[in-house]
């Protein structure tokens, strides 16, 4: 599947902003079954030069700043991506390392905890307790495979949880999300992380994008898709595997990777800092187009 991806960020000041300055994380990886063909940035008003670099992660990061003083600022960018089917349903095969196999090699090997120690340890916006623990704890039985234990997790999560738009923050804590069972993509990534690595295992955050369907005989509406995010879990000799928790579903075709890290404080999608004072708005609009 080919898609084109359009993801454009309008800030509007009450005052005039004088210095801005803005590092964003929107280029698709490249990965064994997803390839970025295409990326472009239009930043308007237009500064004089953007920077590309690669962090920590792997991921691709550009940076630009402002100088001259503006009430609007827009950030588009454009993206065509070829994505390869994965092999899932009766053709994949999924591990079948025990939780406790995989919390004693990641105990033990040197070489595992050294890898993945910072995909274990809390991180600045996944903590938990004993409260976060015992949540899961149903899920994570040590005579079970791994991979259908986290399965188990995200069931649940998605079964006693309620989508719900605009009722958190991105700074919203887990306990708040766990105790109203409401939240968000990411509060729900957070949450399976944090339930994840409270049991000793490596799990990482995904941002990305997803393909979504308009109702039957309908139109897709311009700017109707959004930012998405969900987990990886790496399992000893097999890897890593996506999950998402929000849709109950193992990741395919119509979920794009643009980057991975801790959790959301690595790879927010456009951050920045201003230099101005009074009220901003801000609007995204988000379109994943097949081709």
């Amino acid at each position: 599947m080919k898609y084109k991806l359009i993801h454009k960020t309008e800030y509007r000041y009450a005052e005039p902003v004088s210095n801005y300055h803005s590092l964003l994380c929107l280029t698709p990886r490249t990965l064994p079954d997803q390839l970025c063909t295409e990326f472009r940035i239009e930043v308007t008003p237009e500064p004089s030069q953007i920077f590309e670099r690669t962090d920590f992660y792997g991921n691709k990061t550009h940076y630009f700043s402002l100088h001259s003083p503006h009430k609007k600022l827009t950030v588009l960018t454009t993206g065509m991506v070829e994505r390869q089917s994965e092999m899932t349903g009766s053709l994949f095969i999924p591990s079948v390392v025990t939780c406790r196999e995989a919390r004693n090699r990641m105990l033990n090997e040197r070489s595992l905890k050294i890898a993945f120690l910072e995909y274990i340890l809390p991180s600045p916006f996944v903590k938990w307790d004993q409260e976060i623990m015992d949540f899961a704890q149903e899920c994570f039985l040590d005579d079970k495979p791994l991979y259908e234990c986290v399965q188990h997790l995200c069931r649940k999560i998605y079964t006693e949880f309620k989508f719900v738009s605009d009722f958190t923050t991105i700074h919203t804590p887990i306990k708040d999300v766990l105790a109203a069972r409401k939240g968000v993509c990411q509060d729900f990534s957070h949450l399976a992380i944090a339930c994840i690595r409270s049991f000793g295992f490596a799990a990482r955050y995904v941002s990305g994008y997803l393909e979504t369907l308009p109702p039957p005989g309908k139109q897709k509406m311009q700017g109707s898709d959004a930012s998405h995010a969900w987990i990886s879990v790496y399992i000893p000799d097999y890897g890593w595997c996506d999950f998402d928790p929000t849709n109950n579903v193992v990741p395919g075709e119509r979920h794009i990777v643009t980057a991975w890290g801790r959790d959301y404080n690595d790879v927010p999608p456009l951050k920045g800092i201003i230099f101005s004072y009074g009220k901003h708005t801000l609007s995204v609009e988000v379109d994943v187009i097949p081709l």
